[in-house]
């Protein structure tokens, strides 16, 4: 029995004997590998290698047969050996939610070198079905913070007992719903019914094409990881049409408005209006700005330094870790108005520091909690969405602005994300070119600048033509008349 055959084109058949088993018969552990990255006059000698390294494999325990192992096996392994050291924690955490509760539920039982395109889109076809989500929403009651007083408890006893971050605790005085784990949380260590601090609401709408699009892009990676460790000859995702995503435009605000925000915003506490203020010039994701320290800060030569980033996960807590990718890590320049308030905005943490005293953690960061701890992340976006609505709502209640007026002066709900998106697009219309766009807002390539802001940029473009069109026709009246 040969230990290398040669099945295919560009195909190998590996074959490993292992002993015998209790009943004395012959274990043999075989492999098919693809060879059609490879040259013909090379395959033969990667075959050999491939062999060496499975061998290897089957020797220590570690080899498992494609043929009998299921999609859900695989993906286990592929989590363990592949996602969990390379992945961000964030982005982990999300693969896995929807892995656990979808994916393997439904195509994890499928043996791994079985499954088919057939298989895939049958599956997103489920997903597109209205009920398929089954969630139930829990949004607080309009008194919960009366309601926990009355039980002796205060908002921050909320955050400490039951383990509740402070964006959490924010939202819940907003009114917004929350997971059904955290409201478990909070009525099991306050030993009262739900129904007493809660109002569910069931959500039985079918999934959107985009989260479709981002399961079908989960599974191509982990069949792509399968291809490439040699459980399988090719990624069935690959032959299925992905779900279709309607291209929208980056939610964002226009000049006039950036304007009218940043003015706006000499009335708010300085430590929220110099976060805003550094995103609509930095143009900087929100982790990126919040974890900020001074040593990033070059207030002489108007420089800002973007090397890591600032999340939170339940179960983690809040905590540094590496930017996006490589090409997130940047320096920006700063104009000086910044650099001012920077500044000033200096000068009040010190005052903060020193009113704390003892109780200041020095974690030299630009922003944090009262103690100097690390500021949750997401709180600067929900300050900002309450800014806006806190705004918009005393433009319309404002009785000496005239109905027909209001509407000028309302701004549009777009998101903290949405200042990134703001500060690409003013300086993409304002002429500056796409490179720079793209190194000062840390992409990994000049194509997804170009994808996201491709409006703008045919805006650009047209304004450009005009440019054109008007020089040339100034010079060809200007030789009319002359």
């Amino acid at each position: 029995m040969a230990a290398i055959e040669k099945r295919g084109d560009n195909s190998y058949r590996l074959t490993v004997s292992c002993g015998y088993d209790k009943q004395g018969k012959k274990i043999i552990k075989r492999k098919t590998v693809d060879l059609s990255h490879i040259k013909p006059n090379k395959q033969l000698e990667e075959a050999n290698k491939q062999w060496i390294l499975f061998k290897d494999e089957v020797e220590k325990g570690i080899y498992l047969d494609s043929g009998k192992i299921t999609f859900e096996d695989f993906i286990n392994k592929w989590l363990k050996d592949y996602a969990e050291p390379e992945l961000a924690p964030k982005t982990l955490f999300r693969y896995k939610e929807i892995i656990n509760s979808r994916i393997i539920p439904a195509l994890g039982h499928i043996k791994i070198n079985k499954l088919q395109p057939t298989h895939l889109t049958e599956f997103y076809n489920n997903l597109r079905e209205s009920g398929i989500r089954l969630d139930k929403k829990y949004v607080p009651k309009e008194n919960f913070v009366d309601l926990i007083s009355e039980l002796g408890y205060t908002p921050k006893d909320i955050m400490q007992k039951c383990n509740v971050s402070e964006r959490t605790l924010l939202n819940i005085k907003h009114g917004k719903s929350v997971q059904s784990a955290t409201a478990n949380k909070i009525v099991t260590v306050l030993n009262i019914k739900t129904e007493y601090l809660f109002n569910t609401v069931s959500d039985n709408t079918a999934l959107s094409e985009r989260t479709i699009l981002h399961h079908h892009r989960i599974i191509s990676s982990i069949l792509t990881c399968a291809v490439q460790w040699g459980f399988i000859l090719n990624n069935p995702a690959s032959r299925v049409k992905a779900p279709k995503v309607e291209k929208k435009e980056a939610r964002h605000y226009d000049i006039d408005q950036t304007e009218y925000i940043l003015e706006l915003l000499q009335e708010e506490p300085i430590k929220y209006r110099t976060m805003v203020t550094l995103a609509i010039y930095g143009g900087m994701r929100e982790g990126e700005l919040a974890a900020l320290t001074w040593d990033d800060v070059d207030l002489k030569n108007c420089l800002l330094r973007i090397n890591k980033s600032l999340q939170h996960l339940t179960g983690q807590g809040t905590f540094i870790k590496s930017t996006k990718n490589e090409t997130s890590n940047r320096i920006i320049s700063l104009p000086p108005s910044v650099i001012a308030l920077l500044k000033n905005y200096k000068l009040w943490q010190n005052g903060q520091k020193s009113d704390m005293g003892d109780l200041w953690n020095d974690t030299n960061s630009l922003f944090t909690a009262i103690d100097g701890t690390y500021i949750f992340p997401g709180i600067v976006g929900s300050w900002f969405s309450n800014f806006i609505a806190r705004h918009n709502k005393k433009i319309m209640d404002d009785d000496t602005i005239k109905k027909d007026d209001k509407e000028k002066y309302l701004l549009d709900r777009v998101n903290f994300h949405g200042l990134r998106h703001t500060s690409a697009t003013i300086l993409i219309n304002q002429g500056m070119d796409v490179t720079t766009v793209s190194k000062r807002l840390g992409h990994a390539r000049t194509s997804t600048t170009t994808d996201i802001y491709a409006h703008s940029l045919k805006k650009a473009d047209f304004e450009a033509s005009q440019k054109l069109e008007e020089l040339f026709n100034k010079k060809n009246k200007s030789k009319k008349k002359s």
